[in-house]
């Protein structure tokens, strides 16, 4: 796995540990947590969508879901 990939999963992770601790929040609200660009944000944000971790029922803020995680 490159360096990229693993920082990008490392930062997901605590993106999810975030809106778990946080929630809902806004995209913004995660930039400015984790010093990122919301285009980032939405990309890390799809990809916990994608995999039923995340969703968004009110516009813009985002809550986890119920499904099951291991987060060690």
């Amino acid at each position: 796995m490159s360096q990229s990939t693993s920082r990008m999963l490392t930062r997901v992770k605590a993106v999810y540990l975030f809106i778990r601790e946080n929630g809902p929040v806004t995209t913004t609200e995660i930039a400015e947590e984790f010093e990122i660009t919301d285009r980032t944000v939405q990309r890390d944000l799809n990809v916990l969508e994608y995999n039923g971790l995340v969703s968004s029922p009110n516009r813009g803020r985002w809550d986890i879901t119920k499904k099951k995680v291991k987060t060690s």
